[in-house]
């Protein structure tokens, strides 16, 4: 049975606009206390704000999901102001290394990788002592249908290498943790969004290396086969009820529908799938 949401604690990565905007707006309509996370100050403070005024909880904590520190304290401020953790919605991302590796710069590439891998392994490591304590939580990864391979036709894209290469990292990861924190009762997925519209993906398409490297990009935004940001947040808050539990570890899909994938639960286990692994 799915657990109500109301009255639980949410941290949002990446919840200032976009993705983690539809998400801890979502959370909120359920009841959820929610606590935004986001490099800029201003923006995730007009979010939370958005959010308060639709009559939701909510707190900003501008933050940056690279530093150990910052990190540590979003999750003790969010327990002292809001209550214990409950969920960890890792969302932020970088996309900034387009290009063919030989011609991005080594720092940015690595900006990529430390945003979306570091940054998800921080904020898991610093919610999962609490949750494990308490027996209860769930952690659930975005990761991307851009860069990361989704048929045997398909490869990551040829440059987006950082980006491509992190999120198959959080892949691995969300499996690792999954794995680890299930005996303590901690669930952990991945998840995929689909193609939606985000300041992220608009800002790719529109930079010189973007045109230049990434057309693909101009002519999904151009094709109006989009995903809402809503559609993905259903998504999260279906995962976040405990509904999904028997797939943790998994990385799931807004292309998927959530009662086949429950009622195949034991099959997905059995046969490892919905997993990044090596294909014989």
């Amino acid at each position: 049975m799915p657990e109500s949401l109301n009255g639980q604690v949410a941290i949002i990565t990446g919840g200032s606009r976009g993705i983690g905007l539809a998400i801890a707006q979502a959370f909120a309509a359920e009841g959820t206390a929610v606590a935004l996370v986001a490099r800029s100050e201003a923006a995730v403070r007009t979010a939370s704000e958005t959010i308060q005024t639709a009559g939701g909880q909510a707190i900003p904590l501008p933050a940056d999901v690279t530093d150990e520190r910052a990190v540590d304290r979003v999750v003790e401020e969010t327990a002292e102001r809001l209550g214990s953790v409950d969920i960890l919605i890792n969302n932020a991302g970088s996309a900034s290394a387009i290009g063919p590796i030989w011609e991005v710069a080594a720092q940015t590439w690595w900006h990529d990788v430390t945003t979306n891998l570091l940054g998800t392994f921080l904020c898991s490591r610093a919610v999962l002592p609490g949750m494990i304590a308490r027996r209860r939580g769930r952690i659930i990864n975005v990761v991307s249908a851009f860069g990361i391979p989704t048929t045997p036709e398909s490869t990551p894209s040829r440059f987006l290498s950082g980006y491509s290469s992190s999120k198959a990292g959080v892949m691995v990861l969300t499996h690792s943790l999954a794995a680890m924190a299930e005996p303590h009762g901690v669930r952990v997925f991945g998840f995929r969004p689909g193609f939606v519209r985000t300041a992220l993906v608009e800002e790719g398409a529109r930079s010189p290396a973007g045109k230049r490297w990434l057309p693909e990009l101009q002519r999904l935004l151009d094709s109006g086969r989009l995903v809402p940001a809503e559609v993905a947040a259903r998504w999260i808050v279906f995962l976040a009820s405990g509904e999904g539990d028997d797939l943790s570890g998994r990385v799931l899909s807004t292309a998927y529908d959530f009662d086949t994938l429950v009622a195949r639960g034991d099959e997905i286990r059995r046969k490892g799938q919905y997993a990044l692994r090596l294909i014989e």
